[in-house]
C-alpha cells in the first residue's frame, strides 16, 4: 500500500505564510506526478500545483506568484510554500500522487487525508 502523509497547514492571517509537506511511503516502483489539490466548502476540488518527477511545474492561475512547489525525489516528498495568503485560499488541501506500484503496473492515483488551511481576513 502507498500512503501519503501530509503535514503543515493551520490558521494564519491574510498576508501570512504557511507550508505544507507530503511524503509518500510504502512499496512502489515510481511516482510520476505529485502535487496538491484543495477543496473549499461547497466547491469542487481543484488543482493547486503539481510537479513531475522531471521537475516540470504546473500552478493554478490563482496561486501563481504566491505559492511555490518543490520536490525531493530521494525522499518522495513535495513541499508547498504558500505566501501572501488570502481568505479565498481557505480550504482542505489534499496531497496527490500518480504512482506505479510495479514496473509494468498502470498508474494509480493516491490521495492524502487532507489538511485544513484557514486564512482569516
Amino acid at each position: 500500500q502507498v500512503q501519503l502523509v501530509e503535514s503543515g497547514g493551520g490558521l494564519v492571517q491574510a498576508g501570512g505564510s504557511l507550508g505544507l509537506s507530503c511524503a509518500a511511503s510504502g512499496s512502489f516502483f515510481s511516482i510520476n506526478v505529485m502535487g496538491w489539490y484543495r477543496q473549499a466548502p461547497g466547491k469542487q476540488r481543484e488543482l493547486v500545483a503539481q510537479v513531475t518527477s522531471g521537475g516540470d511545474l504546473n500552478y493554478a492561475d490563482s496561486v501563481k506568484g504566491r505559492f511555490t512547489l518543490s520536490r525531493d525525489n530521494a525522499r518522495n516528498t513535495v513541499y508547498l510554500q504558500m505566501n501572501s495568503l488570502k481568505p479565498e485560499d481557505t480550504a482542505v488541501y489534499y496531497c496527490n500522487a500518480e504512482v506505479k506500484r510495479m514496473r509494468f503496473s498502470p498508474r494509480d492515483i493516491v490521495w492524502g487525508q487532507g489538511t485544513q488551511v484557514t486564512v482569516s481576513p
